[in-house]
C-alpha cells in the first residue's frame, strides 16, 4: 500500500530530528575531532582558572539569547564526565529548558519538582548513556521562576548536590533578560559569560558582565561562541 504523501513527510521530518539531534553533542560522538579538543581546553582553563579555589561548580549564562548556550554546556557537562568526574548537568533556565531536548532520555519531572516539595533529588536526577554524567531537567515550567531559584530551598539543594558530584554545570537563562543567573551565580564557585561573536555587540556583551558581576558573581572567563564558521568553533578567555 502506497503512503500517503502527509504520512511520508511526517516520517522523513522524524528521522531527520532523530539523526540531527545527537550531533549536537560533539563530544560524545567524535571524541577525537577538534571541536571536541576544544572543549577539553575549555575544560582545563576553567580547572586552573583560580588557584586558591576548586571549580566545583559554574555556571554559564549568555549575553542574548539563541547563542548556542545549551549545546556548549552539555559538550562540557561531557568532556567533565569523560574525565572520571561525577558531573551533574543542571537545567536552571526555568522559562525555556533545552537540556531535556538534547538528552531526551530525561525524566519529565525535575528542578522545579524539587524546589516544590513533590519529588526528591534522587527521583529527579537522570542517568545519561555517558559514564558519569547525569541530567536535573528543568521540570514542569512555573509561572515563579525568579522565586523558586532565589529561595532558601534552592539554596539547601544546591549544598546537597555540591557533596554528591564532583562537578556542576548550571545552564541558566540569558543574563540579559532576567535576573535568574544573577539570584544562582552568588554561591557557585564560578560563572562564565557566553559570547556570540556575530550575534552579540561589544556594549551588550559589557552590559551582560556588570549585570553577572552585580550579583557577587566570580566571573572566570568568557566562552566566544563563532557561528560563522563551517563548524561552529569555541574560544575561551579569562
Amino acid at each position: 500500500m502506497r503512503k500517503t504523501k502527509k504520512k511520508a513527510k511526517a516520517e522523513t521530518r522524524h528521522r531527520r530530528q532523530k539523526s540531527t539531534e545527537p550531533q549536537k553533542l560533539i563530544a560524545k560522538l567524535s571524541p577525537k575531532s577538534p571541536h571536541s579538543e576544544l572543549f577539553r581546553s575549555v575544560r582545563t582553563n576553567i580547572e586552573f582558572s583560580s588557584v586558591d579555589k576548586v571549580m566545583k561548580s559554574i555556571l554559564i549564562t549568555s549575553s542574548e539569547p539563541d547563542s548556542g548556550k545549551s549545546i556548549i554546556c552539555a559538550n562540557l557537562a561531557v568532556v567533565f564526565a569523560q574525565q572520571g568526574k561525577k558531573t551533574l548537568l543542571i537545567d536552571a533556565d526555568l522559562r525555556k529548558p533545552t537540556v531535556k531536548k538534547i538528552f531526551p532520555g530525561a525524566a519529565s519531572h525535575g528542578l522545579t519538582g524539587i524546589l516544590t516539595n513533590k519529588i526528591t533529588i534522587s527521583e529527579a536526577i537522570c542517568e545519561t548513556d555517558v559514564e558519569d554524567l547525569y541530567v536535573l531537567p528543568a521540570g514542569v515550567v512555573p509561572p515563579n521562576p525568579s522565586e523558586l531559584l532565589g529561595s532558601e530551598k534552592m539554596k539547601q539543594v544546591y549544598a546537597e548536590l555540591y557533596e554528591l558530584f564532583d562537578q556542576i554545570i548550571f545552564d541558566t537563562p540569558p543574563i540579559q533578560l532576567v535576573v535568574d543567573a544573577q539570584l544562582l551565580c552568588s554561591f557557585v564557585d564560578g560563572s562564565i559569560l557566553l559570547v556570540r561573536s556575530d550575534h552579540s555587540s561589544r556594549e551588550n556583551s559589557k552590559k551582560a558582565l556588570e549585570k553577572l558581576q552585580s550579583g557577587s558573581a566570580h566571573v572566570i572567563g568568557s566562552i566566544f561562541n563563532d557561528q560563522k564558521m563551517k563548524m561552529e568553533g569555541y574560544y575561551y578567555a579569562n
